[in-house]
């Protein structure tokens, strides 16, 4: 297991580049008011991908998370870019992060980090029929791409470093999918 990066110093801020807070005067239907905070909307979506390396293999990056200062195992995500669709951007993360190409890309479901406070939605993506190819990523350190078997699911979320909630649930998701058992609208 790599070793986290060191903390040298932290320091509160009004603004950064990635979050905003706004606040949002409501009156709920039996007149009750209230003031709620939430992080102002911004960027172009994001996307969650679930990388098929076969019919029953996944593959997942080890990445370092400031949040909890330690290596977490996830999907492959992003941000998108402008004038790009999920499905584009889907593949670009996927080059960049894990060095494969997708000829085959399903939306499956969108979901959100914390409706209470967030106005953020992932898109999750199922990535079929990989093929090698690399773009540069904008990541510190090159990332460790780890294969597992869906069949293993249960055995995944039972390990201290995966408790990335979109990813756990995009597993699921994507396993439900590939059984059958999901049906999309």
């Amino acid at each position: 297991m790599p070793k986290p990066p060191i903390i040298h110093a932290t320091r509160d801020i009004e603004h950064s580049r990635f979050l905003r807070v706004e606040q949002v005067d409501l009156e709920f239907s039996n007149g009750e008011r209230r003031t709620y905070e939430r992080m102002k909307p911004g960027g172009l979506g994001a996307v969650i991908i679930v990388p098929m390396l076969d019919e029953s293999t996944v593959l997942l990056v080890r990445e370092y998370g400031v949040g909890l200062d330690r290596y977490e195992l996830g999907l492959p995500k992003g941000r998108l870019d402008q004038d790009e669709t999920a499905e584009q951007g889907a593949n670009r993360e996927l080059k960049e992060e894990i060095g494969y190409g997708a000829r085959k890309l399903k939306i499956l479901h969108n979901l959100s980090l914390s409706p209470s406070y967030m106005t953020h939605m992932a898109h999750v993506v199922l990535a079929q029929d990989l093929y090698p190819e690399r773009l540069p990523g904008d990541e510190p350190e090159p990332l460790e791409v780890v294969p597992w078997k869906l069949a293993e699911l249960h055995n995944l979320v039972a390990r201290d470093d995966v408790t990335e909630g979109r990813s756990i649930a995009a597993l699921f998701m994507a396993r439900e999918y590939l059984a059958g058992r999901m049906h999309l609208s």
